[in-house]
Formats: C-alpha cells, structure tokens, sequence
C-alpha cells in the first residue's frame, strides 16, 4: 500500500478509530502528523483543509474514519486474493 499516506493528530477520536482498525488488520502505511508544520502545509494545500484523518491516495484525499476504514479493507481484501 505503498501509494498511501494517512494525516492525523494524536488528540483525534477519529484519527485513532482509523489506527486502531489499521493495528488490527496489521496494515502498514506513511503516518504524517499534522503537528508537523510541513505535513499540516501539505494537508490544507491539497485537500483545501485541515480536517483529519485524511487519506491520501496516490495523492488524492479522502476524508471521515468510517469511509477510510471501508476503502482500506477493501484494498487489504482485494491483496489478500491476488
């Protein structure tokens, strides 16, 4: 799931609902803390706003917990039948 990088904060509820399914399902992915200024920068720059979790598919984002939690279980169904 190298094209895959997901943008959070620590004090989110959201943000851990998505690591903790992540922990669950032993997915691997880019973490970027948006306490990092330049993560934070890239964030808004590209999704237009600092809302997390968020994301980013081969750049494109995609934000809400349950709807990054479906398409990763998706993508970890679709590797596991290959």
């Amino acid at each position: 799931m190298d094209d895959l990088a997901l943008y959070y904060t620590s004090t989110c509820p959201y943000c851990h609902k998505v690591l903790s399914y992540m922990e669950r399902s032993q997915i691997t992915i880019e973490l970027r803390n948006i306490r990092e200024p330049e993560n934070r920068r890239t964030l808004i720059a590209v999704g237009k706003k600092d809302q997390v979790p968020c994301l980013f598919i081969g750049g494109t984002p995609l934000y809400e917990s349950n709807d990054i939690i479906a398409y990763l279980k998706h993508r970890l169904e679709e590797n596991n039948h290959e």
